[in-house]
């Protein structure tokens, strides 16, 4: 009885922040690489049942309602039929850079390559490949990380002046740098660091490479804007 309240005791205090969840399944045996973000912690759920069983590479980041099983228990029915039990696991492993969106489930047995995209709501009953957007229910590869990443560069400029055009219609105001927290590369020489806007906490350890390689679309911020305002929503 005691060992269950402070078991549940340990686990809420993991959900207060992503760095003690990151400390609490390694305490538990789980494998955890390094940067790994959980973005909400109250509604996840990793299967520590057999905790060697799981492993979470670098730069991994989780969002909201995370399912992670490493076990099936349905083996009951069989029980129940044939008198014995047939034990269900098997092992997970998320590569790293990977992405995993909101409500997905992970079965056991299932090992995601590096350098993925996990869509929301995904159902992922099988291995899959480095290198792939991986969506839907079962889950299956909609296209590579390659395609994915010159299709998103092309569509980012459009939703960008979009963005901007709405604060000016919605809110009466023109917009401001500070709005643009994930916009900024579209307008920003890679030497600015206007006050307000993260752009070292956007980009994290890739800052330095961000620095080397930026160039911007637009001249400057009021370029920007002015394209914003010819833009056709």
């Amino acid at each position: 009885m005691i060992k269950k309240l402070i078991s549940k005791l340990k686990r809420y205090w993991a959900s207060s922040s992503s760095d003690r969840m990151v400390r609490y399944l390694r305490n538990n045996g789980v494998k955890v690489g390094e940067r790994v973000t959980f973005h909400q912690r109250k509604n996840l759920v990793i299967d520590l049942t057999r905790p060697s069983l799981v492993e979470i590479g670098s730069d991994v980041e989780i969002t909201n309602g995370l399912t992670l099983l490493t076990h099936g228990y349905d083996w009951i029915v069989l029980r129940n039929i044939y008198g014995e039990i047939i034990p269900s696991s098997g092992r997970v492993k998320i590569g790293s850079n990977v992405f995993i969106g909101f409500n997905v489930t992970i079965l056991k047995g299932v090992e995601i390559g590096d350098n993925s995209i996990i869509g929301s709501g995904s159902l992922i009953t099988k291995s899959f490949p480095p290198g792939n957007v991986i969506a839907g229910n079962p889950a299956k590869i909609i296209c590579s990380i390659d395609d994915y990443y010159i299709k998103r560069k092309e569509e980012c400029v459009s939703e960008a002046l979009y963005y901007a055009k709405s604060i000016s219609t919605r809110y009466d105001r023109e917009a401001v740098v500070n709005d643009f927290w994930e916009e900024f590369p579209l307008f920003l020489n890679a030497q600015e660091l206007p006050m307000g806007l993260p752009v070292k906490k956007q980009l994290g350890h890739m800052y330095d490479q961000y620095k080397k390689n930026q160039k911007p679309i637009y001249k400057n911020f009021d370029e920007f804007i002015q394209a914003s305002k010819k833009h056709i929503s």
